[in-house]
C-alpha cells in the first residue's frame, strides 16, 4: 500500500469515528457523503456569530460529497453539496465548494477532518 493509500484509509477512518456521518459510495475510499448537522441554538464558538439570533440553515441535515484523488493528500479533494444551499462559496447549479482552503491553499497537513470543519 502506497503512502497515499495509506493516508487516505487513515483520515477516513478518522472521518468516520468523529461525529459526522459517513455513507461510502462505491466499495472504495475515494468517493464518500458525509452528512452533517446545521447551527444550532448552542453558543457558537465564534463570538460574533453568537449575535445572530436565526440562521436559514438553522436544524438542517446537510449533505456533501466527497471525491478523493488519486493523489491525496497532496493533492485537494472535490467536494459538493447535494443538498441546496444558497452561499457565496458553493456554485447554485452543481452544489460545487469553492475555499481556499480546498483549491488555493491546500497542504497535505490538512486533514479531512479540518476541511470539513468550515462547513460547521
Amino acid at each position: 500500500m502506497s503512502s497515499p493509500s495509506k493516508r487516505r484509509e487513515m483520515d477516513l477512518m478518522k472521518l468516520m469515528m468523529s461525529d459526522y456521518k459517513v455513507e461510502m459510495i462505491n466499495d472504495g475510499m475515494q468517493e464518500f457523503y458525509v452528512h452533517f448537522n446545521g447551527p444550532s441554538d448552542s453558543k457558537s464558538s465564534y463570538p460574533y456569530l453568537n449575535q445572530i439570533p436565526f440562521s436559514p440553515y438553522h436544524g438542517g441535515v446537510w449533505k456533501i460529497r466527497v471525491e478523493l484523488p488519486d493523489a491525496y493528500p497532496y493533492k485537494s479533494p472535490s467536494i459538493g453539496f447535494i443538498n441546496k444551499i444558497y452561499h457565496p462559496n458553493v456554485d447554485e447549479m452543481s452544489g460545487s465548494v469553492c475555499l481556499d482552503v480546498i483549491n488555493q491553499t491546500w497542504s497535505p497537513m490538512f486533514g479531512k477532518r479540518s476541511y470539513l470543519a468550515v462547513f460547521r
